[in-house]
């Protein structure tokens, strides 16, 4: 039974979300769901709620009637689901929430739920085949905790999907909805998608950090997204034996191991919603997406390509942040908590509401992108953490559609410096030439993306973007360009030097020492003192390269929302491994970054 829920602890999930330590489910969030569930089901002994709370639950009893079924899937699998019902005769919408990839399973955003029912919406939640906890026992083998699903976990596969078509097959039976639509987040947000192409009932989505193609998310210029998965599979409940199928567990193993990596792709690309977006489009499915510039699981640039091939109603909201660190905090509880209006949240249902309730809101003549441009809030500190919070909210900037989020570019060429000693390179406006740059391979340095995923993003959300110390960076391992200080355009912005907008990209000739290397390439805004931020970053591995020959790429750095203040200078750091990903890096080998006649190296800027 979970513990009596306290203000302190509301505050605590505002600030936090879903997330803990680490990339580890909040124990506090997932008490709240816990602690409101107990009370819809009636085995609480004595109040475990805030009396704002319990008059929660009290208006949605007293307007619905609650369920916890299991709902058989067509291979008779059982999946452990929730409803509420609304006490009415008259058609009513309903939102089916398939739950996040989190061994807590569908009982986490139980707040979200009661919300929707206040709504107006019948509600069925449920977690997909797999998820949920799973733990061993004494003597051998293994219990399923209470909102487990059976069966093994499919990654938003055929199984999935057919899954999703039997819970709307149990919600026309039980509910008779007027309308249906879908809300997820994270892997909930993936099958949402994907039933709905699969499954002409489904008449709205909401995606909250979402992906558009499994495939690119893990696994792109060719470099694998180690992390992600590892902190994926931390995230199952139990042991990968116990929660996979042995095809799956295959296509891990080979991941892990760097072999049979076409399979590995197609495999992904089969759960891509990316790869069925014509079916989205004929049936003209709105379509809501959420994501975030700093996304440690499921990176900007391939929502951005899903997003722009719908032709459907659609909306992009982008967040300052990393995973699920927006929305988590609306998702779990009160939307108007001590961190203030939980404003990805606020709009994800009123995306609902027009598509399924048809209220007359503002919807129609919403701009199909919102940025939130990154680090733009204002912010005072707080004593009590030590750390900033934030007073005033970040800038947000509409776009009729992604296309106009760029309106112009510029290149800065990788220069050497005027007197070729040992300093730092530069970026100019002129192409230049015949000049070389070495660093030793394959060590980690402290250009790096992010210290851990979610943890770095979330203390962005919350005020306090990491810093780094440029001088510290070890030039014996990487490469620095950078330019000189920016002045601002005071007929453009007084107080920007550049407003960074879109996708930069990077070109770059390149010879190593070995037969392979990785390059990352950071954008960094460098202050007066050489202290930094992060605005950009991608990797990309090359290989069967033959020694000392050269090799000219270019490639795509992540999106970007970004203001660089007067005063301040744009750094590019290029480095051959970042902890986030795999590497072809040999250490002792030797990267050279050179600039051909002809085929100068350059840093590409998009601006608006």
């Amino acid at each position: 039974m979970p513990g009596a829920v306290t203000r302190a602890q509301l505050k605590q999930v505002a600030d936090n979300g879903i997330w803990g330590v680490g990339a580890g489910v909040n124990r506090e969030a997932a008490d709240l769901g816990e602690a409101l569930v107990a009370t819809l089901q009636g085995t609480a002994t004595r109040s475990l709620l805030t009396p704002e709370l319990q008059e929660l639950t009290d208006r949605v009893l007293r307007s619905a009637t609650v369920g916890f079924p299991w709902i058989e899937a067509a291979d008779k699998v059982r999946l452990a689901a929730h409803t509420i019902k609304l006490k009415t005769t008259e058609p009513r919408p309903l939102v089916i929430v398939p739950a996040g990839w989190t061994p807590v399973g569908w009982p986490l955003f139980e707040y979200a739920y009661l919300c929707l029912a206040l709504r107006g919406y019948h509600v069925l939640a449920y977690t997909p085949r797999g998820i949920g906890l799973t733990l061993p026992v004494a003597g051998g083998g293994f219990v399923d905790g209470p909102f487990t699903s059976g069966g093994t976990i499919d990654v938003g596969g055929p199984k999935d999907w057919a899954d999703g078509t039997s819970v709307i097959d149990y919600a026309v039976r039980h509910f008779a909805p007027s309308r249906i639509g879908f809300l997820g987040e994270s892997y909930g947000s993936g099958i949402a998608q994907l039933v709905a192409a699969h499954d002409d009932r489904v008449d709205a989505v909401v995606a909250l950090s979402t992906w558009g193609n499994l495939a690119t998310s893990l696994y792109h210029n060719d470099t694998r997204h180690m992390k992600a998965v590892e902190v994926l599979l931390s995230l199952t409940g139990g042991p990968v034996e116990r929660k996979f199928d042995e095809e799956t567990q295959r296509k891990l193993a080979d991941f892990a191991a760097n072999r049979n990596i076409e399979q590995v792709v197609a495999w992904g690309t089969e759960r891509a919603p990316e790869a069925y977006v014509e079916a989205t489009n004929h049936r003209g499915v709105p379509t809501f997406f959420s994501n975030t510039w700093h996304e440690g699981l499921f990176p900007v640039n391939q929502v951005l390509t899903t997003f722009n091939q719908l032709t459907v109603p659609k909306r992009l909201n982008l967040w300052i942040g990393d995973h699920a660190v927006p929305e988590g905090p609306g998702l779990t509880g009160p939307l108007d908590g001590p961190a203030g209006p939980n404003l990805a949240m606020a709009e994800a249902y009123a995306w609902l509401d027009h598509h399924l309730l048809g209220a007359a809101n503002d919807v129609p003549t919403w701009p199909e992108v919102s940025s939130q441009v990154m680090f733009t809030y204002k912010t005072q500190p707080d004593p009590g953490s030590g750390n900033d919070s934030v007073v005033t909210p970040a800038v947000r900037e509409p776009r009729r559609t992604w296309e106009e989020v760029t309106t112009s570019t510029e290149r800065w060429y990788l220069a050497d410096t005027a007197t070729g000693g040992d300093q730092d390179g530069l970026l100019g406006s002129r192409p230049a030439s015949g000049w070389s740059r070495e660093f030793a391979a394959g060590g980690l340095t402290d250009a790096t993306a992010m210290d851990g995923i979610v943890q770095t993003g979330k203390a962005e959300w919350n005020g306090n973007p990491k810093s780094y110390a440029t001088r510290a960076f070890d030039r014996k391992q990487l490469a620095v360009w950078a330019t000189g200080p920016l002045s601002a355009d005071a007929d453009a912005d007084p107080k920007a030097a550049r407003r960074i907008r879109g996708l930069p990209h990077v070109r770059l000739t390149v010879r190593s020492s070995a037969a392979s290397t990785t390059l990352v390439a950071y954008l960094f805004d460098v202050a007066a003192d050489s202290t930094a931020r992060i605005i950009t970053h991608e990797p990309y591995t090359l290989s069967d390269l033959v020694s000392d020959q050269d090799v000219t790429i270019t490639w795509d750095l992540q999106a970007a929302a970004y203001d660089v203040p007067a005063g301040h200078r744009l750094a590019l750091v290029v480095n051959s491994r970042d902890q986030l990903y795999s590497h072809a890096s040999v250490e002792g080998s030797t990267t050279t970054i050179g600039s051909p006649p002809g085929d100068e190296s350059y840093l590409h800027l998009p601006l608006g």
